[in-house]
């Protein structure tokens, strides 16, 4: 056995090597415009993978979705004299369906685009493996198809610790399918801690000194950026390598596809011990981070024109090309969510070129990924500092993922990144958050408005989720946007989105849809959305939940899916979809509930009615019974997974502990002392339960008191009761929650919509974060 994993890591290895060294001829994009500049990045970037291995990937991927027949029904080709990201669909005189495309990843695309919108069948997060009839006869069509986003892109460097940081190698393969169905090329590959303790190490840092820095398993993506340090570690050597390991899978399989994926550069931040070995070398002490304590902020950030900086980064970048070869890409970013030390345009260029060329001194073809999110809303990134840092690089050789394209353009503010190649992203996504949301419409515009923009140098299309399993929808319609040239007709996609998710077409289910579309999809406001709801926020009297829809249009879409449950067989391969969104919509609507109890039971409070309080104060706690029972019910919705999978993703026994209080963290006080508190919060089973609830109801009892007393209620007096009874203990629990679901979905959620259909019928919520019509309920 060992033997055996011994050479599956030997031949990922060589793959690795081989396959990831791309295009080796110079680059030069000056004076290229925009169209022609993507064409040549997603060629220049493209692993030179022969095609008969990315054939290979292309039906291992077809055989996964749909079985062992694939190679009976399919036959694929990867072809590189077709247009760049296109593909061909046609039908052979033995009835197999040619698939043919320009690398392995559009064949895939080919075959997701028979399956949806052929035989009417498609895949989730959550679903990757269609059943079809064993007599189908496979349609004759002719399909031709070109990308218009030469650069189809996938990732956040948060998604790593908010949804990737407990998966191993089996979750990352159906993720990494799903990728190449939709014609992800572009990607990140950030691993590294075991590189930089070889580095450290190599430079004099003990092994406690390497520990005060690098930060627990769900929280390096902070810790790599530069913004915490050391919180809740240490990281063993041994996950460090089995990390390293699994990267190296991930590579090898996304290269066989012939997606590109750019690795990590250094952007100057080290461990504060290392100004010990190098007491004469300029060191800027990084500010602190949300409120982070001295013993877990403020590293150091190296003078990019320190010759210290270029020393470790040759180091560093060097044993990062040789472990995970190379597609000539590198990501880093020098100052996100933190200000640059100084304040003047000669020292972001100086600083931006320095950076870059630390890369080019490895890698003479280097091209700089950068994440354009610290431009993003920061009065200290005027006109002339972003110019002068983007343009200390030659044009083409920085590549921006501008990463909330749906709501904070940056490219507009830039003059499209003053010529600087650019992806038009959408992010959505906080935290991983839930709370159904989106802005189907401004997507839709806002991709081609990009594209038609005087002067443009849009290159590609990307998602930049921080968390993934939720709003699939979204995902899936910007990355169709993406490769379409023109808009989609919204109505008739969301209708045919029903068709292939359940299997069925149905008015009801398209209807159901068409509502969602019109109401919680068609977010187009400047509000930071950050799926902070009343249910899941610390409880106080500040807050001002807001929505941009009319709650009795989710009502009416909930009705129309629990109306369809018999058009769904119980049996059919569809129906845990059609019991997930069930799940999601009942949720939604609890959600939408809570926050209109709440501004009656705060104006209830204001106006000392103690038995309209004492009324409210049981509705909302039969609230969060009923959302606890209807989440229990679904299998994407269990708080035990998320910690079994941390505990499991250990690399001994005795580690567990930790890995399970790192996941109990991130989700709740995110930090020592709740210093980033809910922002990754879950509408999960067991924290519903057990955090959630328990909050509102310590809340609900002091409040109580306070008016029955006569006397104010004390919110600094109850913060702290709070945070030391429940928030922070919460971290350090060892409760074990249920992994798998609980009672009958669709009898719940019926149930829930009979008890719950008639309190906010006719509620609605007012752009100003008022209520347009106060619910009332409950004695007067």
């Amino acid at each position: 056995m060992h033997l055996k994993c011994n050479l599956i890591l030997v031949l990922a290895l060589l793959a690795v090597l081989c396959l990831g060294r791309g295009n080796a001829s110079e680059l030069d994009l000056n004076g290229v415009p925009g169209p022609g500049m993507g064409q040549q990045l997603a060629a220049h970037l493209a692993p030179s993978t022969p095609p008969k291995i990315q054939e290979a990937a292309a039906l291992a991927v077809i055989t996964r979705v749909i079985g062992g027949r694939s190679s009976q029904m399919f036959q694929v080709q990867v072809n590189k004299l077709m247009a760049l990201r296109s593909f061909k669909i046609s039908k052979l005189k033995d009835g197999r369906i040619l698939l043919a495309g320009w690398d392995g990843v559009s064949v895939c695309k080919a075959f997701h685009h028979y399956l949806k919108y052929v035989l009417n069948k498609d895949v989730d997060w959550f679903k990757m493996r269609i059943e079809l009839p064993t007599n189908l006869e496979l349609p004759n069509v002719t399909i031709e198809s070109t990308s218009a986003s030469p650069i189809i892109y996938h990732q956040n460097v948060c998604t790593w610790s908010y949804s990737f940081a407990w998966w191993g190698f089996e979750q990352w393969r159906r993720h990494l399918d799903w990728m190449a169905l939709m014609g992800i090329s572009l990607t990140i590959a950030p691993v590294q801690e075991a590189i930089w303790t070889e580095v450290y190490t190599e430079m004099g840092l003990t092994r406690a000194e390497i520990d005060a820095h690098l930060a627990g398993p769900a929280f390096q993506a902070w810790q790599r950026m530069g913004n915490i340090r050391g919180w809740a570690g240490p990281l063993k050597p041994e996950w460090q390598r089995l990390q390293v390991l699994l990267q190296q899978e991930i590579l090898a399989a996304q290269r066989n596809l012939g997606m590109s994926v750019a690795l990590p550069a250094f952007a100057g931040h080290v461990p504060r011990a290392l100004k010990r070995l190098h007491p004469n070398s300029t060191f800027m002490e990084v500010q602190r981070w949300n409120h982070f304590p001295d013993r877990f902020c403020c590293g150091f950030f190296v003078e990019p024109t320190e010759p210290l900086f270029n020393q470790i980064a040759e180091s560093f970048l060097s044993r990062v090309v040789s472990i995970y070869g190379s597609n000539h890409i590198f990501f880093c970013d020098p100052f996100n969510e933190l200000e640059p030390p100084v304040a003047k345009p000669d020292y972001m260029r100086s600083t931006a070129a320095a950076i870059f060329e630390s890369m080019r001194a490895v890698d003479k073809q280097a091209i700089w990924l950068l994440q354009g999110w610290m431009f993003v809303k920061n009065p200290f990134w005027t006109t002339d500092m972003a110019e002068a840092f983007l343009t200390a690089v030659p044009r083409g050789r920085i590549l921006v993922l501008d990463l909330q394209s749906e709501q904070f353009p940056q490219y507009e503010l830039t003059r499209s990144y003053f010529g600087q190649p650019f992806v038009w992203c959408m992010l959505h996504n906080f935290g991983g958050t839930l709370g159904m949301f989106g802005s189907a419409q401004l997507i839709n515009a806002g991709i081609g408005a990009a594209r038609r923009m005087a002067n443009s140098s849009v290159v590609g299309t990307g998602i930049t989720p921080e968390g993934i399993g939720q709003n699939y929808v979204m995902y899936s319609l910007t990355l169709e946007r993406g490769w379409s040239d023109s808009p989609m007709d919204l109505d008739s996609w969301f209708r045919n989105f029903s068709l292939t998710r359940y299997g069925v077409k149905d008015e009801r289910l398209e209807q159901a849809w068409l509502l969602l579309k019109n109401s919680v999809y068609s977010f187009g406001g400047q509000q930071k959305m950050r799926g902070q709801y009343v249910v899941t926020r610390r409880p106080s009297f500040t807050q001002e939940p807001f929505t941009w829809y009319n709650a009795s249009e989710v009502l009416d879409a909930w009705q129309l899916l629990l109306s369809s449950k018999a058009i769904i067989p119980l049996e059919d391969d569809r129906y845990e979809l059609y019991e997930h969104d069930l799940v999601d919509i009942t949720r939604q609507f609890l959600q939408i509930s809570a926050d209109q109890l709440y501004v009656n039971l705060r104006s209830a409070y204001r106006k000392r009615q103690v038995p309209r309080f004492e009324y409210l104060s049981a509705k909302l706690l039969q609230l969060f019974e009923d959302m606890e029972q209807i989440l229990a019910s679904g299998r994407n919705f269990l708080l035990g997974n998320w910690l079994e999978q941390a505990k499991r993703a250990a690399p001994n026994a005795e580690d567990q502990d930790n890995f399970e209080f790192n996941a109990r963290n991130q989700i709740t006080a995110w930090g020592p002392e709740g210093q980033i508190l809910d922002y990754a919060c879950k509408q999960w089973s067991g924290l519903v339960r057990n955090y959630y609830m328990p909050r509102w109801s310590l809340f609900l009892e002091d409040v109580n008191v306070a008016l029955r007393s006569q006397r104010p209620f004390n919110g600094t007096a109850f913060k702290l009761k709070v945070s030391h009874r429940i928030e922070l203990p919460f971290g350090n629990n060892t409760d074990i929650y249920p992994l798998e679901p609980v009672g009958n979905t669709w009898f719940i959620s019926q149930n829930i919509f009979e008890t719950w259909k008639g309190y906010s019928k006719d509620s609605q919520f007012l752009h100003n974060n008022r209520l347009s019509v106060p619910l009332k309920l409950g004695p007067k």
